[in-house]
Parts: C-alpha cells; sequence; structure tokens
C-alpha cells in the first residue's frame, strides 16, 4: 500500500483538504497523512467547507511532521511555498511533488466571502487530489 504524506504549514486547511480528498479518491489503496511544519489545529471553516461536499474531516487531528520521520513515504506533496521551503528530508524512497494553493485562512471581508475562498480552494486541492490519485495510484 503507497504511503502519502500532505505537508502545509500549520496542517489546519490546505493539508487537511488534501488529506480528506485524498482518503475519499483513494478509498483503500493508500495511507493518507497530513502534517505542518507547526500545528494551528484544524480550521473550523475547511472542517465546514468540506462537509459541504459531504466529507467528514471533523475528526482529523493537526500534527507536526515530526511525527511522521520514521514512515517510508511513497509521496510527500507539499501544498504551500513555507512547508516546501522549510520540508526536511526524508529518508526514503518518496517522489516530493509541490502544488502551491491559496492560503483561505488569510482571507478577509465578511464570513460569506470567507467561506467563498475557502470554497475556491477546496474545489482546486479537489482537482489535484483526484489527478493524483489518478496518476499515481489508480
Amino acid at each position: 500500500m503507497k504511503k502519502i504524506l500532505v505537508l502545509c504549514t500549520g496542517n489546519s486547511c490546505r493539508s487537511q483538504l488534501a488529506e480528506g480528498y485524498l482518503r475519499h479518491f483513494a478509498k483503500n489503496k493508500a495511507a493518507i497523512y497530513s502534517a505542518g511544519v507547526e500545528t494551528h489545529g484544524v480550521n473550523p471553516r475547511a472542517i465546514a467547507t468540506m462537509q459541504e461536499d459531504g466529507i467528514d474531516i471533523s475528526g482529523h487531528t493537526s500534527n507536526n511532521m515530526d511525527e511522521y520521520r520514521d514512515i517510508d513515504f511513497d509521496y510527500v506533496i507539499t501544498v504551500c511555498d513555507n512547508a516546501k521551503e522549510r520540508c526536511p528530508y526524508f529518508p526514503a524512497k518518496a517522489l516530493r511533488l509541490h502544488h502551491n494553493f491559496p492560503d483561505p485562512a488569510k482571507a478577509t471581508g465578511s464570513e460569506e466571502a470567507i467561506m467563498e475562498q475557502f470554497r475556491q480552494v477546496r474545489e482546486q486541492i479537489k482537482q489535484y487530489c483526484s489527478d493524483f490519485i489518478q496518476q499515481h495510484i489508480s
């Protein structure tokens, strides 16, 4: 079974969305982990926006990348430039991939405007994860 790690700065939004979609699209064909170079807790808006799309990430936790140093990952996906720059070397055969998604947690304005930013990023991550699974796991 392939092992995939998704890394972000705080493991609160983008990496959580990606973990949810990778699990959804991979079904039981891969073990999916997410972590941050820091831990900020799972963002309630990330949970809400995923629930809108029928995926429950309310049980996810915010984890630090150091917790996974001993796992031999097949893929390490960084979803923000900060994580890419700070990502440690994993002594494994891991293929490192990167896509810098906008940070919806930095959105400002009304609650509806902020949620719209979350939805836009969710859709970008959903497409990326679907494509990733089709190319590397299916």
